[in-house]
């Protein structure tokens, strides 16, 4: 399924107007066309308004064979949490370290519930070691750049 169809499919399925989408997602009626019969591919913001609009992620609209709407919502809720805190930069990390730690998990034999408790853990790890670096190496530029100032 394109992802054409999959935004209309989704909107259809909340019983919404192209036009009640393009008001809830903050483009135009003709944006919310060229997505669905065009087969535009929609930038990385209007993307997190769609999903956000749609109830649905980003991986359910990117990838044509995924059927579960809500796959990766965990992770692609984080990654936004990550992102307004941290800026893309911080995101892009965050992305590579579950990416990378995925990979630990190709052929294993943990169960989903083993998984969810260790990608837990490491997004708890990951936001307070942020906060902790951005504690400790902020207030040390802020005086570093006083001091060049004066």
């Amino acid at each position: 399924m394109t992802m054409g169809d999959k935004i209309r499919t989704a909107r259809i399925a909340l019983n919404l107007s192209q036009t009640e989408l393009a008001k809830k997602a903050g483009v135009t009626e003709r944006t919310i066309y060229s997505y669905e019969q065009l087969g535009a591919t929609p930038r990385r913001i209007t993307l997190q308004k769609l999903t956000e609009a749609l109830n649905v992620t980003a991986t359910y609209l990117l990838d044509k064979d995924e059927i579960d709407t809500q796959k990766n919502f965990d992770q692609e809720l984080f990654l936004a949490e990550v992102r307004k805190g941290y800026g893309n930069k911080g995101e892009q990390e965050a992305s590579e370290i579950f990416l990378r730690a995925s990979a630990l998990f190709a052929g294993g034999e943990l169960d989903e519930t083993a998984k969810d408790i260790y990608f837990q853990s490491l997004r708890k790890v990951y936001m307070a070691s942020k906060a902790e670096a951005s504690r400790k190496f902020s207030a040390r530029r802020r005086v570093s750049r006083k001091k060049q100032n004066t």
